[in-house]
């Protein structure tokens, strides 16, 4: 199946205008995360730059800010390389987004700003209209805001980029078992407790619902894997 998310880079979009090399790299990334660029596969920059419209020095710095994130494997003489998706990771991954994530719920229910409030809000609503058979590629975009939008309202630009970086490892994994996951408005609605907490300034709920989504998105990866 053939998802196409959302992506940014540890550069929030709210920054405004971006560079060339910062849009390809929004764009592989999207291209990689979702598998339309195959694990463990050759990259092609001529393919790239047909493909995206993009010269070869704003490609090769793309994938050098991926290769940084270990998305792309780089082998001398031999070529750059998709990172392979190991499902044996995913105790890993896990192991710092359940520290890292839980935090983020925490500091963003504790510096929400009312801007940041409105758009919790509106998440909130967005979730409260889901219903009967959702469209799988909504549902997903949907669940990436919501996790951006918390780290965002952590307003800690270190945080974010890393909580960014292991969320699209994650979300590797969530792609690569999506065929055989069942109820997935479910995991998405389940946010909603979590952006209420947030939206009521309360730190403790919001990390507590956080460590329970963090700890339920490994559960059901392991059982549909």
């Amino acid at each position: 199946m053939s998802v196409t998310p959302l992506s940014s880079r540890a550069k929030s979009p709210r920054e405004g205008n971006i560079s060339l090399s910062d849009e390809a790299y929004i764009q592989i990334r999207s291209m990689i995360v979702s598998l339309d660029l195959v694990p463990g596969s050759l990259i092609n920059e001529a393919e790239l730059m047909t493909r995206l419209g993009f010269g070869r020095t704003p490609i090769r710095e793309a994938l050098r800010s991926l290769a940084s994130e270990k998305l792309v494997d780089v082998y001398p003489r031999r070529g750059m390389f998709v990172t392979s998706v190991d499902v044996q990771n995913l105790s890993s991954i896990s192991e710092v987004r359940a520290v890292l994530e839980i935090k983020a719920a925490s500091l963003a229910a504790e510096r929400s700003t009312p801007k940041d409030g409105a758009i919790t809000l509106a998440l909130i609503a967005e979730i409260d209209a889901i219903k009967g058979e959702p469209n799988m590629t909504n549902l997903i975009q949907l669940d990436q805001r919501i996790h951006r939008h918390i780290y965002q309202c952590t307003h800690n630009q270190f945080l974010e980029a890393t909580l960014e970086q292991y969320y699209g490892h994650a979300l590797r994994i969530w792609f690569l078992a999506l065929d055989h996951v069942e109820n997935l408005s479910d995991a998405i609605i389940e946010h909603r407790a979590l952006l209420k907490a947030i939206s009521d300034h309360d730190a403790d709920a919001a990390a507590k619902a956080m460590q329970d989504h963090v700890e339920g998105f490994e559960g059901n990866i392991r059982r549909n894997l």
